[in-house]
């Protein structure tokens, strides 16, 4: 059960990478902003290796990014997503 936990946390850690790159952000920069005392993630370094050009990869709605963020309860790390689409739905 705590494979399982860990394998679907790494999933939303690649979602969360990929869609950054989609949408031509910087996911460690994100991440910092959320959570500035874990900086160094091996889990997003190992979500990073693993993201595919935008033009490669599916839409990843920001619902659905939202979403799987809360299912985590990475709270800080959906404010700053937030805060990103909404800057980037004002310009």
């Amino acid at each position: 059960m705590i494979r399982r936990f860990q394998q679907d946390e790494e999933m939303m850690i690649l979602v969360f990478a990929q869609w950054c790159v989609n949408h031509g952000l910087d996911p460690l920069a994100l991440y910092t902003r959320a959570y500035p005392q874990q900086a160094a993630n091996p889990a997003l370094a190992h979500a990073l290796e693993l993201t595919v050009p935008k033009e490669e990869a599916g839409d990843i709605a920001d619902d659905t990014l939202l979403s799987v963020l809360s299912l985590y309860d990475n709270a800080d790390l959906a404010f700053v997503v937030s805060e990103e689409i909404a800057r980037r739905k004002r310009g």
